[in-house]
């Protein structure tokens, strides 16, 4: 465990750099998105013991805080932060960023850039994606509201440059998508769909995410919440998440694809039976396993989530135990 909460705990994301481990989260006192919302972070050298963690980005008069992923370039470790308005979140946010080259010393946070120069007009979703070519792949939910849309940047930063790929309407009501490499290249986009159909939504890309498929209902159970998806050294293709086909998230799996397209094999990490009793109320403290995201980090799958909304947890699984 990264760290015991007493109030709200979500959005767990690791790293790592210059032989550290680099956790954040968002933190607030009691509920979800709320005007004290904030991201702090904390360290460790082995993923078992952790330093308390500390401020990261604090809310504004106007906005509160949550993380958008971390970006690894040469000797220089950035996290992304998502300024998203309050009281009323619905107007959508801003993604901004701040660096650091010592672990240490942070700097001032600065807009992320869209391709025109002007400041990215919406919040970078937490999976960005490094491809072999330099070009970095995600998503940003663009205000107002949460309309997304997969963005790319070629700039060897992924700071500036990000421009909106081409995304027709499709299927469902997609929002908080992942992304991986599939065995012949392409790539695969999962989203949530908000429309509850309870499947995951997958879309492809041929043109290294500067287009991509309307979005198709696939027959991936969900749970309507945020999942992350990947790829493995050996190629493989892998999902994290919460395949309950209903609203409850009370059970966390991995699967594995060879090809990217069809998952032959699952397991369940974690199930009712392992879940903790929530400690404390608080709006939007939905129980279980909440909002993975899966990092390989040397041969071992790291998977960080939020248990309850209170904890922030890391699994750690060996890569030669998937074989």
């Amino acid at each position: 465990m990264v760290h015991k909460s007493s109030g709200y705990v979500n959005n767990v994301l690791l790293s790592a750099f210059g032989g550290r481990y680099y956790c954040m989260w968002q933190r607030s006192a009691r509920d979800e998105d709320t005007p004290d919302t904030r991201v702090v972070y904390a360290t460790s050298t082995d993923g078992v013991q952790w330093e308390e963690p500390i401020d990261l980005a604090v809310p504004t008069d106007s906005t509160f805080v949550t993380p958008g992923g971390w970006l690894q370039r040469g000797e220089t470790l950035t996290a992304v932060l998502n300024y998203i308005c309050s009281p009323d979140r619905s107007k959508g946010g801003t993604a901004w960023y701040t660096s650091t080259r010592d672990g240490g010393a942070w700097s001032e946070p600065q807009p992320l850039r869209m391709a025109d120069g002007r400041p990215m007009p919406g919040i970078l979703e937490q999976d960005p994606l490094r491809l072999q070519s330099g070009r970095t792949v995600g998503a940003v939910h663009f205000r107002p509201g949460l309309r997304v849309n997969p963005v790319y940047t070629d700039d060897p930063s992924a700071l500036t440059g990000w421009t909106e790929a081409a995304f027709p309407a499709g299927e469902g009501s997609p929002l908080e998508p992942s992304q991986y490499v599939g065995i012949d290249g392409k790539l695969v986009m999962f989203f949530r769909d908000q429309a509850s159909s309870f499947v995951k939504l997958a879309s492809i890309s041929e043109d290294q995410g500067a287009s991509w498929t309307p979005p198709m209902e696939t027959n991936i159970p969900d749970s309507r919440s945020k999942q992350c998806a990947g790829t493995l050294p050996d190629g493989r293709a892998f999902w994290v998440g919460n395949p309950t086909g209903n609203k409850s998230r009370r059970a966390l799996a991995l699967a594995l694809s060879t090809d990217g397209y069809s998952f032959y094999r699952a397991f369940l990490l974690a199930g009712p039976a392992d879940l903790p009793p929530r400690r404390n109320e608080g709006r939007y403290k939905t129980l279980g396993y909440n909002y993975p995201k899966a990092v390989v980090l040397g041969d071992t799958l790291w998977i960080s989530l939020s248990i309850n909304k209170e904890d922030a947890v890391l699994f750690r699984i060996p890569l030669e135990s998937l074989q």
